[in-house]
């Protein structure tokens, strides 16, 4: 690991622009910031110092968007693919070159991230008791903040494993500060268990285990802010670590120790996944928006309420200047302007393409009247296609589906999420035919699937000559996917109705009238899961979740290595026409459900790598 000084406060003290703001999270709290170097000494001997040298742990959460070298996780799974190929998952994930620097930051850098972000939070742990009071600080505040602050950064600790889990599997667990000038993990070579590692550590440090009794967790979560604190205060307070917050992350965590390819190596089973899911509804969740608990996002007075009733749940902060109440917790970030999406704007509109959706998403979306379009669909929640045609092998009858018109008629969430031929966006229509507006001759940068994201990209900014300023926070847990990840634990545990059940509330956000419990493809339990398998792909996509949710579920290596489809749209006498096309053939192998180890650990640490690496 990099022997650098770990005393930083500022953003720009670590990575430039590309973290949050510590101002723009907590308002006035760091109006008089210190050094950027301090000796620890320093750092612990004022409350002041304290406080700013522990908030700056939360630019260690990292925005999705253009993270991999200006490219999206995303576009490393079979939901996208970029447009640009000099770096980031062109260069790495989709051919298989794990090495790459041209993916240095997510396939190298998230070590050395993490490990020092868990030193950070071990070290205030280790001595932030020591720290005398402020003068100005009354008794009662400073054991509030004490207490809040270690539980923090416990959060930050186990949150950091869980991460570095995702990625290394089960590597050492560090809970002691480690000298920045030595080897630093020399001395944890062995590698715990999962169980060890997910459940007898992360899960115990945030509820307190896999049971939780009289539904009260332990852990750290009664000492993190209540859910009323932080509403009560979100100017100050909006982005804060929270016991929702807690809770959420240990459902996720507890659904893929559940899952295919982590099933028995913990104590978690699918009703304990399902219990979690459940008590956080219970406790936190509500039918509507009027009692400070969560709920699924729904305007009002929109002109198209439900494609803006999704699109907004994504945009609209959590914050006094939106108060999204399905926002768990995000990184709060500092407004954005038109930098933050040249890259994945149309090229019509001036950005570079970017993330550009494939016709392998569009083909999950379910009709606008929430029936299926496709026959069949897979364990991956793909619909099963012939590999002659690239087309899905069949279309329900009576179906409304054209596929010379893939986006006619469909789910309004494909509306607030894609931008397609023929859609409204920024300053004129999108139009992909060869030689026109957004797929101009001679630019690299054109879409290759025939599609461009709008998911996560504030309309608003595109105004006065691209001079507009939003909010683009990113989001890490929301109400949806604990809906989410309660539907599947039931449908797992052989409880399909209750399940079905569950996500209603998804679809009927979106206005999809067909309620799932009358969907006679929907009976059987395997179609039921390769359903909800589908509908999490495409409520959850571009949010960091399919690369994750591939490997749990053990398909990884047929989704990954599936080849990316996207649409050539020409124009024939005044019509228009669709032709399918593979735009990127992709390699995903066994020993890459884990990524290597970066080989300096390795040679410096000769700690284990992980198989086939």
């Amino acid at each position: 690991m990099k022997k650098t000084i770990l005393y930083t406060f500022l953003a720009t003290a670590i990575t430039g622009a590309s973290l949050t703001s510590c101002e723009d999270m907590f308002g006035g709290f760091l109006d008089k910031q210190p050094s950027n170097e301090l000796s620890e000494d320093e750092v612990f001997s004022s409350w002041t110092n304290t406080e700013q040298f522990h908030f700056d742990t939360y630019n260690f959460l990292r925005h999705g968007a253009c993270r991999i070298n200006s490219s999206w996780m995303d576009a490393a799974t079979d939901l996208a693919h970029t447009s640009y190929s000099y770096g980031g998952t062109r260069v790495s994930f989709n051919i298989g070159n794990y090495y790459t620097s041209g993916a240095s930051n997510e396939l190298t850098d998230t070590w050395e991230t993490y490990y020092r972000g868990i030193r950070k939070c071990n070290m205030l742990l280790a001595r932030i008791n020591q720290v005398p009071k402020s003068s100005d600080d009354t008794q009662e505040n400073y054991e509030r903040d004490l207490r809040v602050y270690k539980a923090e950064a416990r959060f930050f600790r186990a949150y950091f494993h869980w991460e570095l889990f995702l990625r290394y599997g089960a590597i050492p667990v560090i809970t002691e500060v480690l000298d920045p000038d030595g080897d630093l993990i020399t001395d944890y070579k062995e590698r715990p268990t999962v169980k060890e590692f997910v459940q007898d550590f992360i899960l115990k440090e945030l509820i307190g285990g896999v049971e939780v009794t009289n539904g009260t967790p332990g852990g750290c979560m009664p000492d993190l802010l209540s859910l009323d604190e932080v509403r009560k205060d979100l100017a100050n307070l909006g982005g804060r670590i929270t016991q929702p917050a807690a809770l959420a992350l240990a459902s996720r965590i507890e659904l893929y120790m559940a899952s295919k390819r982590f099933a028995g190596q913990t104590d978690v089973t699918w009703q304990n996944a399902a219990d979690l899911a459940k008590l956080f509804i219970d406790k936190f969740g509500s039918d509507g928006q009027k009692d400070n608990k969560y709920s699924l996002y729904r305007g009002t007075g929109d002109a198209d309420i439900p494609k803006l009733n999704y699109q907004n749940a994504i945009l609209t902060t959590a914050t006094d200047q939106g108060k999204n109440p399905e926002i768990i917790f995000w990184r709060n970030d500092a407004v954005a302007g038109w930098a933050a999406i040249a890259n994945d704007t149309p090229v019509g509109e001036g950005g570079n393409g970017g993330l550009c959706p494939s016709q392998n998403l569009i083909d999950m979306y379910d009709m606008l009247d929430g029936s299926s379009p496709f026959t069949e669909y897979d364990e991956t929640g793909a619909p099963v296609y012939d590999k002659a045609t690239l087309k899905p092998s069949g279309i329900v009858a009576g179906s409304r589906y054209n596929d010379n018109n893939p986006c006619s008629s469909r789910d309004p969430r494909l509306n607030a999420s894609i931008l397609y031929h023929g859609c409204t966006w920024g300053s004129g229509i999108i139009d992909v035919i060869k030689g026109h507006r957004d797929n101009p001759t001679g630019n690299a940068n054109a879409t290759p699937t025939g599609y461009y994201v709008r998911k996560y990209m504030p309309e608003n900014i595109l105004t006065n000559n691209h001079a507009g300023v939003e909010y683009r926070n990113w989001i890490i847990f929301r109400y949806a996917e604990i809906l989410l990840n309660y539907a599947e634990a039931l449908c797992e545990s052989g409880k399909v109705p209750e399940a079905l059940q569950a996500i209603q509330p998804l679809r009927d956000r979106v206005g999809l009238s067909l309620k799932l419990t009358e969907r006679a493809d929907l009976k059987e339990q395997e179609a039921a899961l390769h359903f909800i398998r589908k509908e999490r792909t495409v409520e959850l996509a571009f949010e960091d979740h399919r690369a994750w949710d591939l490997r749990r579920w053990n398909v990884a290596e047929k989704a990954l290595a599936r080849d990316i489809y996207g649409v050539e749209v020409t124009q024939e006498r005044g019509q228009l026409k669709y032709t399918r096309k593979v735009v990127g053939n992709r390699v995903f192998e066994e020993k890459m459900y884990l990524y290597p180890i970066p080989e300096a650990e390795v040679w410096k640490t000769g700690i284990e790598n992980n198989p086939g690496w």
